[in-house]
């Protein structure tokens, strides 16, 4: 008899259990064969890894024991039937593992033989054998739980039966991680993956699985808003509605979403100093040279009715005011607070009857009392609706984008030469075009935003700097955006040309602007009132299935929070930072890129995110929780 013992070393037990390896061996059966094989049966032992093929076994007792038999060839001169029997020894933790059949291929010979089937047969309808196996499968699940390997970080393919490809871990073999995010190759030849969450009612949601989920909108977890305000605040409201003698000028600057920033505080400030509030002034800005006014952009009818159990809101000052001279404050402090509002503004426009603000910047905190926070959202999401002949247009290239019915994506691109100056950055597009930012910059210092001490390279590292056309490109791809997905861009004309648009336009096809949807004459009404545009550009982003910046800014904070308030509609926010040592990377295969950014972004797809989780996040970009309740808690509010 010949018995061969197949033995695994116990210090590497634990790496066989946590990877499932499926071993192919052909064993011969009868003794032609073995005499083919030099009388010594062989197997590849190529599978097991270097270091375990040198290490020192161990013996088990436990083991499956194969006997397979035929009669000898005709070389045996008596013709009695002479018996060479084979044992295999395979270690007992392994059975378990082992598919039907891969263990149909190693209990059966190419040639099997009925006195081999009899045998097998006979110590399949053991008792003993159904014992042990039971306590095999009790014993795995146990280890199963104790030991909990991240096999991403093993040397070993997915697919250990495999002969065409290496046991190793590369871009095409991923594992599955221990994060609940696997990824795997589709046939289309894109990368499927897949994002799990939690909601509030148990359910695990899947927000990028495969191509198709691109358009797969995030779980709300039944966010809905709720604009509840307190007794307290309601019965304020009569006192301040009552008060006409006192008024609040302000002035707003800056493009159109940044005004609308300024106008929400104005109203919560007004609020605050009990005074009534004129419709605020629209400063013409340098850059845009836009002289809208108020009633040009907003509905300024729907401002006043939304607003008129908060704030008494006016056209203009009154006659018995307009001769009072309004006292003038430009030094509103960062992130004022209510108190200081109060401590530095409640006397003077009592006694002024006018107080006139400028500069309202980011000057009042985000961090309010509810009722203040909640009217806040009730300016940003309701009052502040556009004219309604904007809202027409808006409404009709969103409706051109549908085309029928189907899904489209939005793209904010900050290209244009004013974006690359202010933001200290270089559009790397030829020296020349860098030249012309940097000279720019160099005339007209007082435009570039803060941290004016860094370096382009500094803050390109830090992601403070907009995404190019092509790392725009890379991240849809890597984000399985359909290549036939209609886009809309917005955005002004990119520093230049449209040419540097061409690996968006290359890519996807189906790419569109407002310049592109409208018919003739359409826009000729407003030309030149940049602000205007952007609100057109809003309307159609807000309606659109996905947006997505290039860059932060005031319209992509603005969208984030009127989608959140919209119910949560994907939002999908670069992770620039940590992108970019992946687009620096050249030697980096694409697949293993797309794997990696897509799960850099599994959780910025417009999930509810509580503004409370981090100080100084503002309410209009993330509503919940004052602004937006699930239906639970508005159950307890209205029985309270």
């Amino acid at each position: 008899q010949t018995l061969i013992r197949l033995r695994v070393p116990a210090a590497h037990l634990s790496l066989f259990l946590s990877h499932t390896f499926i071993f192919c061996l052909s064993i011969p059966c009868s003794s032609a064969k073995l005499q083919e094989a030099n009388s010594k049966p062989s197997f590849n032992l190529s599978f097991f890894p270097r270091f375990l093929q040198k290490t020192r076994p161990f013996s088990l007792r436990s083991h499956l024991k194969m006997a397979v038999s035929k009669n000898s060839d005709s070389n045996n001169n008596n013709g009695s039937s002479k018996k060479k029997v084979s044992y295999i020894s395979v270690p007992s933790q392994i059975i378990n593992s082992l598919s039907s059949s891969s263990l149909q291929s190693l209990l059966v010979s190419p040639k099997k033989s009925t006195k081999c089937t009899n045998r097998f047969s006979f110590s399949y309808r053991n008792p003993r054998i159904w014992f042990f196996t039971l306590f095999l499968f009790s014993l795995f699940g146990m280890l199963k739980l104790g030991f909990n390997f991240d096999p991403i970080s093993l040397p070993f393919s997915r697919y250990p039966c495999s002969t065409s490809q290496p046991l190793i871990f590369d871009g095409e073999n991923r594992a599955e991680s221990n994060l609940g995010f696997s990824d795997s190759k589709s046939s289309s030849g894109y990368s499927n993956s897949s994002a799990i969450i939690q909601s509030d009612g148990g359910k695990n949601e899947s927000l990028l699985t495969t191509e198709g989920d691109f358009w797969k909108q995030p779980d709300g977890l039944g966010f809905k808003p709720c604009l509840g305000f307190s007794a307290q605040y309601r019965r304020d409201s009569n006192s301040i509605l009552k008060n006409r003698w006192k008024y609040l000028l302000v002035v707003v600057s800056g493009g159109m979403n940044q005004q609308r920033n300024q106008i929400v505080d104005a109203v919560v400030i007004a609020r605050i100093l009990g005074a009534s509030l004129v419709v605020p002034v629209l400063q013409v800005n340098v850059i845009w040279g836009d002289e809208s006014e108020f009633a040009d952009i907003f509905d300024l009818e729907h401002f006043k009715s939304v607003l008129a159990d908060d704030v008494h809101i006016v056209s203009s000052l009154p006659s018995t005011h307009v001769m009072t001279r309004p006292v003038e404050e430009k030094r509103t402090p960062l992130h004022a607070s209510p108190q200081w509002i109060r401590a530095h503004y409640l006397k003077r426009i009592n006694r002024e009857r006018v107080l006139l603000l400028r500069g309202l910047d980011s000057r009042l905190s985000k961090d309010l009392p509810s009722d203040l926070q909640k009217l806040r959202c009730k300016v940003a999401f309701q009052a502040l609706r556009f004219s309604p002949r904007i809202l027409e247009l808006g409404n009709k290239l969103a409706s051109r984008m549908r085309n029928e019915g189907q899904q489209y994506l939005s793209l904010h691109l900050r290209m244009e030469k004013d974006v690359w100056v202010r933001t200290g950055c270089l559009p790397g597009l030829t020296p020349e075009y860098d030249e012309i930012v940097n000279s720019e910059r160099e005339r007209h210092p007082e435009l570039l935003t803060g941290r004016s001490n860094m370096t382009y390279h500094e803050r390109k590292l830090a992601g403070l700097c907009p995404l190019t056309a092509l790392e725009v490109t890379r991240l849809l791809k890597a984000l399985e955006a359909p290549k036939d997905a209609r886009i809309y861009w917005a955005g002004g004309e990119p520093l230049g040309g449209k040419e540097v648009l061409d690996p968006l336009t290359k890519s996807f096809p189906h790419f569109y602007n407002k310049h592109d949807l409208v018919l003739p004459g359409e826009l000729e009404p407003f030309a030149k009132k940049a602000s205007v545009m952007a609100a057109i550009d809003y309307i159609v982003c807000e309606k659109s299935d996905v947006f997505i910046p290039s860059h932060g800014g005031n319209m992509g904070h603005a969208l984030q929070g009127e989608r959140a308030y919209a119910g949560h509609k994907k939002y999908i926010t670069p992770n620039k930072r940590q992108m970019l040592p992946y687009f620096m990377n050249s030697s980096l295969p694409e697949s293993d890129f797309n794997r990696i950014v897509k799960d850099l972004h599994r959780e910025s797809l417009g999930q509810p995110e509580l503004r409370m989780s981090k100080a100084g996040k503002d309410v209009t970009k993330h509503p919940v929780p004052e602004c937006m309740c699930s239906d639970t808690q508005q159950q307890q509010e209205s029985e309270a």
